[in-house]
């Protein structure tokens, strides 16, 4: 094997390519950069796959991160990089084919290309004036778009677009009243104090009317590998939510179960966003919905979820377990809250499945099941929130037999 040469522009190139990944979004760092020379010191650079797996190897975390590496990789070591002064490699064997998300994975690799420093020092500057009367706005330009296929550019309008969006819920009658002028109910108490105020000649009747409040609202995130990108712009939305209404809980969980509610409560959503990550230990791992559940309904179940509470529950209901004890603590999370829903970026397929084992064994427990993978989709889920809830679920009456003893445990 050939050891890459001391003197040569190796380490740049590699570090090249590395800052190239890291503005497509790729979470590459500077030990990665080191990791991949040393990686190549070990698989030498006699054949040309070997190069190209070992960069792959060492950048990648995950597999659906390979499209946007092998465009990459086109672009900065083929043909058509010859103007960076790169080393010219033929094409590499095995290499994926183009899929659906090419022009996405494009889009977002020419903004990292163009923000390259001297990608326009030749090219001259124009001054351009752009007609806005007629434009869309940020808002609807990106609405449709999936959250995994924007580029930076865009996931920083998008996280602008969130902030502004408001989780309202309903605010139901409870079972307390407060003083009013114009209640509906006599208030026999505070009439007895107005008239000892006055000896008790004259009996000024005081009214009180029932207090509306709106529910707790709990919830539970997947920050597994395949939902990382969808966890981050939820969370920004529940940043919102935590510092605008009282009551909001948030977890997350994918090996175990974190509560981030406090690290939420940062007004600035980067420093909050930041504490999200440093507290979550299991980001971008694995995923047992069933344990985490197991110890929240154990946990956390009686602390937050009073009083009619609504739960979001962000998942792609893709378990390590394959569903083992998914079934009874789902039920158990049901009978716990006022409403559930379920919210799962998969249903952005229109072919979408209930095949695996952990779906099959959530869904019947879920009232909305509701996708949650662009702008569009959080913004009808802000709007389903705030209509009211019906008092039954018909989903459960052929499951009463079954679960009857847990339910009157759990009641």
């Amino acid at each position: 094997m050939n050891a890459p040469a001391p003197g040569g522009r190796l380490a740049a190139n590699i570090a090249g390519f590395a800052r190239l990944l890291r503005g497509a979004g790729l979470p590459v760092g500077p030990a990665r950069v080191l990791d991949a020379l040393a990686a190549l010191e070990l698989a030498g650079m006699e054949r040309r796959d070997d190069f190209y797996w070992t960069l792959a190897a060492v950048f990648l975390g995950r597999r659906d991160q390979l499209e946007l590496f092998d465009e990459a990789f086109r672009a900065y070591w083929s043909e058509s990089g010859a103007a960076l002064h790169r080393p010219q490699l033929p094409p590499v064997a095995a290499r994926i084919a183009p899929g659906e998300r090419a022009q996405a994975v494009s889009r977002r690799l020419a903004e990292a290309l163009a923000r390259r420093p001297g990608a326009h020092r030749d090219e001259p500057r124009e001054r351009t004036n752009f007609e806005a009367s007629l434009t869309f706005s940020a808002r609807e330009r990106l609405g449709g778009i999936d959250f995994e296929s924007m580029s930076a550019e865009e996931l920083a309008a998008a996280r602008a677009a969130i902030a502004r969006l408001t989780l309202r819920l309903p605010r139901p009658r409870t079972r307390r009243y407060a003083p009013h002028a114009r209640g509906e109910r006599v208030d026999p108490r505070g009439s007895l104090r107005a008239s000892l105020r006055c000896g008790g000649s004259a009996i000024a009747l005081r009214r009180r009317t029932a207090v509306r409040r709106a529910p707790p609202l709990v919830a539970l995130c997947d920050v597994s590998g395949s939902m990382s990108r969808y966890t981050q712009m939820f969370l920004a939305l529940l940043h919102a939510a935590v510092n605008d209404c009282a009551r909001v809980h948030a977890f997350t969980f994918g090996t175990r179960l974190n509560n981030v509610t406090r690290q939420l409560r940062y007004r600035d959503p980067d420093l909050a966003l930041a504490r999200v990550a440093r507290a979550v230990g299991d980001w971008s791992g694995g995923t047992r919905i069933g344990s985490c559940l197991k110890e929240f309904n154990a946990r956390w179940s009686r602390r937050v979820l009073g009083q009619g509470a609504v739960v979001l529950l962000l998942s792609d209901g893709l378990d390590g377990d394959a569903g083992a004890g998914l079934d009874a603590q789902m039920y158990r999370l049901a009978r716990s809250c006022r409403r559930l829903f379920w919210l799962n970026p998969l249903l952005r397929y229109e072919g979408f499945e209930a095949r695996p084992a952990g779906i099959r064994a959530m869904l019947p427990h879920v009232d909305e099941f509701l996708p949650a993978h662009d702008l569009d989709s959080l913004a009808d889920l802000a709007r389903r929130l705030a209509e009211p809830a019906g008092v039954e679920r018909p989903r459960r009456s052929g499951r009463m037999a079954t679960h009857a003893s847990e339910d009157d445990r759990w009641r």
